[in-house]
């Protein structure tokens, strides 16, 4: 099921979110069948390009995390991407009153999923942590999400397309504005010592 909506996604998106939508997903399904499965590849990737492979600044040689510095860090990416997908599911059933929508909780959570799939995707670069190669390929991936969350809203929350595309704006600035303060909090974490540890 995860695969064929997954394909659908990326093969007709309007006709695959009208599946998703008629599917009448719970939360609990959701999570076992696509969030918990897709976001273990960027946590999965991660851990391995960056105690394997490591990245490089400059000509020096490659900097790489140690394995339970880095096993720590993608337990906490894993979490950081099951609870981020409630959060937005969450906001986006919370602001639906605002654009006339009416949706369950759960269709909002199924919503947030399903848009956030090629983000879940494209972790698979994490495998090799080059930031030219990965800024080249997680540029299409993030439009493309953004794509899927403005196809997407219209039809899962029942509202009209003018609407949607309101919504779906005002989604993005809760999403970046949620980003950034991930930012920030990892950056006062690190700023009190808790940060990684590299191999000498």
């Amino acid at each position: 099921m995860v695969v064929k909506h997954v394909w659908g996604l990326f093969v007709n998106p309007k006709r695959e979110w009208l599946a998703i939508r008629d599917e009448e997903s719970t939360i609990g399904k959701s999570y076992t069948r696509h969030i918990m499965l897709l976001a273990l590849i960027p946590a999965l990737s991660g851990f391995i390009g960056t105690t394997q492979f490591g990245w490089q600044i400059g000509v020096g040689d490659p900097v790489k995390l140690t394995l339970q510095s880095a096993g720590v860090i993608a337990v906490l990416y894993y979490l950081a991407m099951i609870v981020g997908v409630y959060s937005m599911g969450w906001m986006i059933h919370w602001m639906g009153e605002t654009y006339g929508a009416d949706s369950p909780l759960s269709q909002c959570v199924v919503l947030a999923a399903y848009t956030a799939t090629p983000l879940f995707l494209i972790g698979i670069m994490e495998l090799y942590p080059v930031l030219w190669l990965n800024m080249v390929l997680g540029i299409p991936a993030l439009a493309y999400t953004v794509y899927l969350l403005y196809t997407g809203v219209p039809i899962m929350m029942g509202i009209s397309e003018d609407r949607g595309f309101l919504f779906s704006s005002a989604v993005l600035g809760v999403g970046l504005v949620a980003f950034v303060a991930l930012l920030a909090v990892t950056a006062l974490l690190w700023g009190w010592g808790i940060e990684p540890s590299f191999t000498r």
